[in-house]
């Protein structure tokens, strides 16, 4: 299977955000990509500060104009696309992800179960969680999702584990507390604590992490992506700080 990690830069501009992410689908679907991942929140931004007068607003119904938008643009292309996304239900937001597929329909849904996107005084009643993970059958077999701070929990990793599936999709949103874009950071301190970390799921797990613009954001995320083996080793890697794809055969 032939994979693209997406690097987008996010804004707070839902419709500039998703054209970003069509010219990388279809840069990915031009090189021969089969299966596009684009971050956690690519679609909307993490930029939710705990209020819910300036979240709820952020959030985008699933489905709604944002996956349909993406749906037309996995049909036109025949692909996979997955991608995260705030996801409004009534007056409740969850930080979600769904994967469409090459008929333009959503194939999986799933929200976050830790916590942290949100800070821990934010209404409950407001910021949710999801509780299970799913999978979804695909030609190359079968796919879960999961986001961020799942990848190291290990209940949820038993349940990735107990679906048997052959790829996780890891979208994800990381930040320095500095701001900082370091690799030299990341590639000493991080990189093999997020691949170890996905070996607890038995399959290979394909990560793709959030790049925001620091100027715009006090605590930007900053991009980057990877992939991992079931048994730990990185396959492949795209530098921090770049928009841009991770073309890959998995």
């Amino acid at each position: 299977m032939k994979a693209a990690l997406a690097v987008n830069k996010a804004t707070g501009d839902v419709g500039a955000n998703l054209t970003a992410m069509e010219a990388l689908a279809h840069e990915a679907a031009d090189a021969g990509a089969e299966l596009v991942l684009f971050p956690e929140a690519a679609v909307t931004g993490l930029i939710n500060n705990d209020d819910p007068a300036h979240d709820l607003p952020l959030g985008q119904p699933i489905p709604g104009p944002a996956t349909e938008r993406l749906g037309q643009l996995a049909r036109r292309r025949s692909i996979h696309l997955a991608t995260g996304i705030l996801e409004r239900e009534g007056d409740c937001l969850y930080d979600s992800a769904v994967l469409l597929g090459p008929a333009g329909r959503i194939l999986l849904k799933y929200r976050r179960i830790n916590p942290q996107w949100h800070g821990s005084k934010a209404d409950p009643a407001v910021y949710r969680q999801g509780s299970s993970v799913g999978s979804a059958d695909t030609p190359w077999g079968e796919v879960a999702i999961v986001i961020c701070g799942d990848l190291f929990d290990h209940a949820v990793a038993s349940q990735v584990r107990a679906l048997r599936v052959d790829y996780l999709l890891f979208p994800f949103s990381r930040n320095f507390n500095d701001g900082s874009f370091d690799q030299d950071r990341w590639d000493r301190e991080e990189a093999a604590a997020y691949a170890a970390a996905g070996t607890l799921h038995k399959c290979t797990t394909l990560m793709v992490n959030l790049i925001e613009d620091p100027d715009e954001f006090e605590y930007a995320s900053f991009g980057g992506a990877m992939v991992v083996s079931a048994e730990g080793e990185i396959l492949a890697s795209r530098p921090l700080g770049v928009p841009g794809i991770l073309l890959t055969d998995v």
